[in-house]
């Protein structure tokens, strides 16, 4: 924010990326505004569906729930996206001090990165409660983005260029939403469920080359990590990294790799994919 000249009242901000970050209270606003855009969205991905999709009023409680999710996830994928390869290709400060680097931009994404995590525990919890059901993996997962996006809004001096280039991971979450609402509308047998998928499974791959990247780049910068780092977001981060690199990542590409072969929703008791789309002659409106 601009300072003040001469006794003068500073100047208001000319964007978002130049407020106050060191505010406790722009950070919670910007929190909220990350909760609030995300829970917006996946409204309007209920109401939308409702009025335009056969398909999505078919659908059981929990699968409409999930398809709300898929759509707000997509949309965070592409904003995600888009911030990880700004900070992987731009000549900025992130990418020159890749442990205490920070911009303005980063700021306001990691703040409503933090939003959209929030939103993403809110929405699980509560569908757990209704639903009477309970994903370990998905709530280790949730809590472990939460846990260390928190960590990097509270720790001010941390730099942003590991936390950014963790969300380009959400590269493959626009296709993994397309392929799932695909194949409940029976599309699973064209060709552009087919594209989509080796697209997605391509960006999984591209995932994986990703987190090998992230631990060499944490190999090169150790000593300077392990100075500016809490030991707490150390850990986080690691067994977060060790946990994708090791299980999540392999375990997924294998999932997507085998559902191309087999069209199967496996989110749910591995329903087989309805044939009931273009290739079967009663396409859903979808």
């Amino acid at each position: 924010m601009a300072a003040a000249v001469n006794g003068e009242k500073p100047l208001p901000p000319s964007s978002v990326f130049d407020l106050d970050y060191s505010s406790t209270s722009v950070q919670l606003q910007l929190i909220g505004l990350g909760f609030g855009f995300y829970t917006l969205i996946f409204l309007l991905s209920h109401f939308l569906s409702v009025l335009l999709s056969q398909t999505y009023r078919c659908l059981s409680a929990k699968e409409k729930v999930f398809w709300c999710l898929a759509a707000t996830r997509a949309f965070f994928g592409l904003q995600s996206s888009g911030a990880g390869l700004r900070a992987l290709m731009e000549d900025g400060p992130l990418f020159s001090d890749k442990v205490r680097g920070q911009t303005g931009w980063s700021w306001f994404t990691v703040l409503t990165a933090c939003g959209f995590f929030t939103f993403e525990n809110v929405a699980l919890h509560s569908s757990n409660l209704v639903f009477r059901s309970f994903d370990v993996p998905l709530a280790v997962h949730h809590a472990f983005a939460l846990a260390g996006f928190s960590g990097t809004a509270l720790c001010g001096d941390m730099g942003h260029f590991l936390a950014v280039i963790t969300l380009l991971l959400e590269m493959s979450t626009p296709f993994t939403c397309i392929s799932w609402m695909l194949l409940k509308a029976g599309w699973s047998r064209t060709l552009l469920w087919r594209v989509n998928q080796w697209l997605m499974i391509h960006t999984f791959h591209c995932r994986m080359v990703l987190t090998y990247y992230m631990w060499w780049v944490s190999w090169s910068n150790w000593s300077e990590l392990y100075v500016h780092t809490p030991l707490p977001q150390l850990l986080i981060f690691f067994i977060g990294l060790a946990l994708l690199t090791l299980i999540i990542n392999p375990l997924w590409t294998h999932k997507k790799t085998m559902q191309l072969l087999n069209p199967v929703d496996w989110n749910f008791s591995n329903k087989p994919a309805p044939e009931n789309g273009p290739a079967g002659g009663k396409a859903h409106r979808s």
